[in-house]
């Protein structure tokens, strides 16, 4: 739901690594957090299946065997980012204050449902390759322009972060669509959980912004829910 993490390989195993743990395993001793946790966990399993359904249907030879961890950081911001294995499976982390946030299941089926959706719409190996392109064509012009090294190394640099930035609106949306279907495939409401976007700033329409804006947002879901029959 925050900035997804392009180009961030995980090498997680089936249970725990490198401060993460499977949501299964997670027991928090915070109070505030158990209730949220057993939630947490039910939704886990049934948003883990209905998206495995979506990826089998919708890939061909894509790994689609989802794994839920939670970050135990207990200091980390609340975020939710979907990334992969080595091995290229995909994995849904939950920092412990992004659990928190949420308010109910369908808002945690709905944020989940949508980073299970950069998974099967193959959005990390996209934005690496406009990374890449970004990076050869500012580095290119950079040469043009007599740069040496350093400042071509530079503009690499530069080119690649524009290259990441320039469609993750468009992905954003494109996980917002799928991410209602699998929410909704899920047994849970997606008008429910959108009610997650009245409570995020909104970034506007900045250029380079790494999210649309919340109003845009909130109308794909609606849109995608009227069409599954589901209104307000």
């Amino acid at each position: 739901m925050h900035r997804l993490r392009f180009l961030l390989v995980l090498v997680v195993s089936a249970c725990t690594a490198g401060g993460f743990i499977a949501v299964d395993d997670w027991s928090p001793s915070s109070p505030e957090l158990r209730d949220s946790a057993l939630t947490f966990q039910q939704v886990s399993r049934s948003v883990g299946a209905a998206a495995q359904k979506v990826c089998q249907r919708e890939t061909r030879g894509q790994n689609c065997d989802f794994g839920i961890l939670i970050d135990t950081d207990p200091f980390a911001e609340p975020n939710a980012f979907q990334t992969l294995d080595k091995d290229g499976r995909p994995f849904i982390i939950f920092t412990q204050e992004m659990v928190k946030s949420t308010q109910n299941a369908d808002e945690m089926a709905f944020v989940m449902g949508h980073e299970a959706a950069h998974h099967i719409l193959g959005h990390i190996a996209r934005q690496v390759k406009n990374a890449k392109e970004g990076a050869r064509i500012f580095g290119e012009l950079a040469e043009a322009q007599g740069e040496d090294a350093a400042g071509i190394e530079r503009a690499q640099k530069l080119g690649a972060e524009v290259g990441v930035q320039s469609y993750t609106k468009e992905f954003e949306l494109e996980a917002d669509r799928m991410g209602t279907l699998i929410t909704y495939s899920a047994g849970y409401n997606p008008l429910v959980g959108m009610a997650y976007f009245s409570r995020i700033p909104d970034p506007g329409d900045r250029f380079l912004a790494s999210h649309p804006p919340n109003a845009k947002r909130i109308e794909v879901v609606l849109e995608t829910a009227a069409q599954l029959g589901l209104t307000r």
